[in-house]
Order: C-alpha cells, then structure tokens, then sequence
C-alpha cells in the first residue's frame, strides 16, 4: 500500500475539492493516461487495486506510471467511543483528485491494450475517468497557444 515514510503532522484538515486540477493534468511520460472527470478522495487501496488490474492486463509489457500519491491521513475514532475527548487516529490514507488530473499513465503498448487495462483500472476507482492520449493534448495545447 502506498503511504508516506513520514509526516510532518499526523492529523490534517478535511480541506474542500473545489476548481480543477492545474497541475499533473497532462500526459508527462507515457502513451495514454486515465483522467479524472470528477473530484473524490482516492484510497491507497483502491490505486493498488487499479494498479493491480493494468499489470494483469499487459501481461508484462509496457510500463505504468502512477501519478497520485496518499498523502492525506484520514482520521476515524473507535466504534462505540463517546464523543469529545480529541481526534481520532490515522486509520488510511487518500489522495485528493480534482476534474482533469491524469491518475495513470501508459506506454510500451498499443492503444487497444491500454484501453482495455485503463477500463478495468477505471473500474476500481470511485470516480467517473476518461481515457486520453497524448495526441489530445498537444491538439489542445496548441490551440491555446494560437489564440
């Protein structure tokens, strides 16, 4: 499972997932990359599971790069605990993702692979995802930089 080797505070603030991702939200090393569609807290869990299901799919060949990491404690206190009497403990980790940013990338293989193993990744994760190459990308970088 993903998590930090350490932290500078254990317990953190719940934050609020407004706007879209302005970082991490283009293709940097592979081929093809899964994007987010909808903002969530994404699990240490379910990106090892959604890591799991690519490798399966590619049966060894290509590469995948994560691009989310679980960063963000998230508390919970004991079943059955009064309430009061301080914060709960660290019980998991989570990554926050807003609309746009890329959670997978993919390169090595054809884009009929990586579709087929970005769907079954897609099917771990909470949140709605897009399939996207690097050729959309640059089209639309291109544009903004004419206009």
């Amino acid at each position: 499972m993903l998590m930090p080797k350490r932290v500078k505070y254990r317990r953190v603030h719940r934050g609020r997932m407004k706007g879209n991702a302005t970082r991490g939200n283009k293709i940097t090393y592979g081929e093809y990359g899964l994007q987010a569609l909808e903002p969530a807290w994404i699990t240490s869990n379910q990106i090892e599971a959604a890591r799991r299901a690519m490798t399966r799919s590619i049966r060894r060949g290509g590469n995948i790069w994560i691009k989310v990491f679980p960063d963000k404690p998230v508390t919970e206190k004991p079943a059955e605990t009064r309430m009061g009497s301080g914060k709960g403990s660290p019980e998991y980790w989570v990554a926050v993702v807003k609309p746009g940013r890329i959670l997978f990338e993919m390169g090595g293989v054809s884009e009929e692979v990586a579709r087929e193993a970005m769907r079954l990744a897609a099917h771990k994760l909470p949140i709605k995802t897009k399939f996207v190459t690097r050729e959309d990308g640059e089209e639309k970088g291109g544009e903004a930089d004419e206009g």
